[in-house]
Protein backbone atom coordinates (compact mmCIF):
# COMPACT_ATOMS: atom_id res chain seq x y z
CA UNK A 1 0.00 0.00 0.00
CA UNK A 2 1.24 3.44 -0.80
CA UNK A 3 0.86 6.08 1.86
CA UNK A 4 0.19 9.66 0.90
CA UNK A 5 0.31 12.13 3.73
CA UNK A 6 -0.24 9.30 6.24
CA UNK A 7 -3.28 7.96 4.35
CA UNK A 8 -3.30 4.43 2.95
CA UNK A 9 -4.24 5.39 -0.61
CA UNK A 10 -4.99 1.85 -1.83
CA UNK A 11 -7.32 1.14 1.06
CA UNK A 12 -9.06 4.49 0.64
CA UNK A 13 -9.53 3.82 -3.08
CA UNK A 14 -11.06 0.41 -2.29
CA UNK A 15 -13.54 1.97 0.12
CA UNK A 16 -14.50 4.65 -2.40
CA UNK A 17 -14.96 2.09 -5.18
CA UNK A 18 -17.13 -0.11 -2.94
CA UNK A 19 -19.28 2.88 -2.04
CA UNK A 20 -19.63 3.80 -5.70
CA UNK A 21 -20.72 0.26 -6.61
CA UNK A 22 -23.24 0.21 -3.76
CA UNK A 23 -24.60 3.62 -4.79
CA UNK A 24 -25.11 2.28 -8.32
CA UNK A 25 -26.90 -0.80 -6.96
CA UNK A 26 -29.07 1.45 -4.80
CA UNK A 27 -29.99 3.54 -7.84
CA UNK A 28 -30.90 0.40 -9.78
CA UNK A 29 -33.06 -0.86 -6.89
CA UNK A 30 -34.78 2.51 -6.61
CA UNK A 31 -35.53 2.39 -10.34
CA UNK A 32 -36.90 -1.16 -9.98
CA UNK A 33 -39.15 -0.13 -7.08
CA UNK A 34 -40.44 2.84 -9.10
CA UNK A 35 -41.23 0.47 -11.97
CA UNK A 36 -43.20 -1.85 -9.66
CA UNK A 37 -45.23 1.08 -8.31
CA UNK A 38 -45.85 2.21 -11.89
CA UNK A 39 -47.05 -1.25 -12.85
CA UNK A 40 -49.34 -1.36 -9.81
CA UNK A 41 -50.75 2.06 -10.71
CA UNK A 42 -51.37 0.91 -14.29
CA UNK A 43 -53.36 -1.98 -12.81
CA UNK A 44 -55.59 0.38 -10.84
CA UNK A 45 -53.92 0.31 -7.42
CA UNK A 46 -53.51 3.47 -5.32
CA UNK A 47 -49.74 3.89 -5.05
CA UNK A 48 -49.95 6.40 -2.20
CA UNK A 49 -51.84 3.87 -0.08
CA UNK A 50 -49.45 1.10 -1.10
CA UNK A 51 -46.51 3.20 0.13
CA UNK A 52 -48.27 3.67 3.47
CA UNK A 53 -48.84 -0.09 3.73
CA UNK A 54 -45.18 -0.78 3.01
CA UNK A 55 -44.19 1.75 5.68
CA UNK A 56 -46.58 0.19 8.21
CA UNK A 57 -45.38 -3.35 7.46
CA UNK A 58 -41.81 -2.30 8.28
CA UNK A 59 -42.89 -1.36 11.80
CA UNK A 60 -42.98 -3.65 14.80
CA UNK A 61 -46.50 -4.56 15.94
CA UNK A 62 -46.35 -2.29 18.99
CA UNK A 63 -45.09 0.64 16.88
CA UNK A 64 -47.85 0.12 14.33
CA UNK A 65 -50.53 -0.02 17.03
CA UNK A 66 -49.18 3.11 18.68
CA UNK A 67 -49.14 4.95 15.35
CA UNK A 68 -52.69 3.87 14.54
CA UNK A 69 -53.89 4.92 18.01
CA UNK A 70 -52.27 8.33 17.63
CA UNK A 71 -53.80 8.77 14.18
CA UNK A 72 -57.24 7.91 15.61
CA UNK A 73 -56.70 10.33 18.49
CA UNK A 74 -55.61 13.15 16.18
CA UNK A 75 -58.51 12.48 13.80
CA UNK A 76 -60.96 12.62 16.70
CA UNK A 77 -59.40 15.86 17.96
CA UNK A 78 -59.84 17.35 14.48
CA UNK A 79 -63.40 16.06 14.12
CA UNK A 80 -62.54 13.73 11.28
Amino acid sequence: MSDVGGIAADQLRQFIERIERLEEEKKNLTDDIRDVYGEAKANGFDVKVMRQIVRLRKMEDHQRKETEELLDLYRAALGM
